[in-house]
């Protein structure tokens, strides 16, 4: 389950990369099965996302390190809900927000289908990066978009192992993008315009 990272930091930490903490290590709990997104996976998304991350609201609904919505933070979105489902990874992922004197970051302690049965807020950017062992990517996309949780237009960010292929999208979706690096795949969807929120 636990995915090697090709980052160059110590072990228990991801880097962030670019934007306002640029360089800053952030400590990943032990005893978790946090696999953080690799640091050249993470450049690539986020040159994907240069210009719709500034200013919008993200959704990091399997948050583990943090790495993706820190990112989307550190490079000016205007608000980033990170939701994991476990205690440990929770909890420090709220340090690390006070850590670090941000209050644009909201950490929910919750399984990720409870969180999506709740009251829909759009999002402009979703970052989907579930364990590697679950297969969810198709239930769960169709779940955000059944529910209303990305604006038209938005976008969605999709992290699996490479030999599952691309993901299955709900109607009204687009995928991208589609890249390989190693044993991960990661991929970029956008919403049609003319869909509800």
């Amino acid at each position: 389950m636990v995915k090697r990272s090709n980052a160059k930091h110590a072990p228990g930490a991801v880097r962030v990369i670019a934007g306002e903490w640029r360089g800053r290590r952030i400590a990943i709990p032990d005893g978790t099965h946090v696999r953080p997104t690799p640091d050249r996976v993470r450049e690539t998304l986020f040159n994907w996302l240069q210009s719709a991350v500034p200013g919008s609201r993200c959704l990091d609904l399997y948050a583990g390190s943090g790495a993706l919505g820190l990112e989307a933070l550190s490079r000016g979105a205007r608000e980033v809900v990170f939701v994991d489902v476990e205690p440990a990874v929770a909890r420090r992922l709220a340090d690390t927000l006070r850590n670090l004197r941000c209050d644009r970051g909201r950490v929910v302690r919750s399984e990720a289908r409870q969180y999506l049965d709740g009251i829909p807020e759009p999002f402009d950017v979703i970052l989907l990066d579930p364990p590697f062992g679950e297969q969810v990517l198709g239930e769960i996309c169709q779940r955000i978009e059944d529910g209303g949780w990305l604006v038209g237009g938005g976008l969605v960010y999709l992290e699996s192992p490479a030999s599952a292929g691309a993901p299955d999208l709900p109607q009204g979706w687009t995928l991208l993008r589609s890249k390989r690096a190693g044993e991960v795949g990661y991929h970029l969807a956008r919403r049609d315009q003319g869909g509800q929120a």
